[in-house]
């Protein structure tokens, strides 16, 4: 039995700069970071031949080519198991639609299990790059490709695309007090809305919006440098301006309930925010001070307070028997 460990992540700026229609034109940027909240894969091998699934729903299969489990079946057909094994999945959170980048935590914990089941020694950077070929090739889905690169390293950092398709990454480290300050600093809130990311970006005009990226880039170099100095709280100011350019991007991305309650939160002391991922639901990231936490709870105590503290540690096996 095999079963790996693999955080979601929050993404604080630089967002759909990771699509490969804009990155390779321009070069693209993003400051992200895991957090404490996981996917677990669980991986063993069966007495038969059969293929079990086993997530939202229970699949029994005899061919792999009959898993509904999509990004299931892509993983197992690119490592070329065809039989006789159990898959699981377990999460922190309800997975489907969040913004935390669970499809991509889901793909790369389950490409890091399939691995050690096989004994295979892999780097985490080749399994973001198979968990990019299984996402953005095979499935052709409209989706960036930084979160299955932070899934995969983990902790805080910037990542950098280049026009040639390769991914540079660099962690900020930084000093205990000025990581606890950050941490107390970001709140995050369940809207109440699950969404697929599909939807939205594959509307998304990247030709039509490329100064918009263009900005969001340069706002994650500013985040970059902000932190990199010691400074968290010029951080909120920047998410604000973010969340304002990202909404012009499609109409889908935000709602009169989520612009009420993102305004309910600046009015109460945020300084600045967002609606992770694609957008349309799923969580809200808040830079509040910490005397201001308690103002905004209650302001937003109709959603759902998700806690979380940032992490160190991307994917990892933290069983193998």
């Amino acid at each position: 039995m095999i079963i790996t460990q693999t955080p979601l992540r929050v993404s604080f700026l630089g967002g759909n700069t990771d699509l490969p229609e804009y990155f390779t034109q321009h070069g693209g940027m993003v400051l992200t970071t895991t957090i404490d909240k996981y996917i677990y894969c669980i991986v063993k091998e069966r007495y038969d031949d059969l293929i079990y699934v086993n997530y939202s729903i229970k699949e029994i299969i005899e061919k792999v080519e009959d898993i509904k489990h999509d990004l299931v079946r892509e993983s197992l057909k690119l490592l070329g198991i065809t039989k006789g094994i159990e898959i699981s999945f377990l999460s922190d959170i309800p997975s489907k639609g969040s913004g935390l980048g669970s499809s991509s935590s889901v793909t790369v914990g389950l490409l890091n299990a399939l691995h050690a089941y096989l004994g295979n020694v892999v780097s985490n950077d080749q399994l973001a790059l198979e968990a990019c070929n299984i996402e953005l090739i095979k499935l052709k889905k409209p989706i960036g490709v930084q979160d299955q690169y932070i899934a995969a390293l983990g902790g805080l950092r910037w990542l950098y695309f280049l026009r040639s398709g390769r991914v540079v990454s660099d962690r900020i480290n930084l000093p205990d007090s000025i990581k606890d300050d950050l941490d107390n600093s970001l709140m995050l809130f369940f809207t109440g809305i699950t969404r697929q990311s599909d939807s939205i970006l594959a509307g998304l005009n990247v030709k039509k919006n490329k100064e918009i990226l263009h900005k969001n880039k340069e706002l994650a170099k500013k985040g970059v440098r902000t932190l990199k100095n010691g400074k968290i709280y010029p951080l909120g100011k920047y998410m604000d301006s973010y969340w304002e350019m990202k909404k012009t991007l499609s109409n889908k991305i935000s709602n009169s309930d989520i612009d009420s309650a993102y305004e309910k939160a600046m009015g109460a002391g945020a300084l600045g925010g967002k609606i992770l991922g694609a957008g349309g639901g799923g969580y809200m990231l808040l830079m509040v001070p910490e005397n201001k936490r308690s103002k905004v709870r209650e302001v937003l105590k109709s959603y759902t307070e998700l806690p979380f503290r940032l992490t160190n540690d991307g994917t990892k096996v933290i069983f193998n028997n």
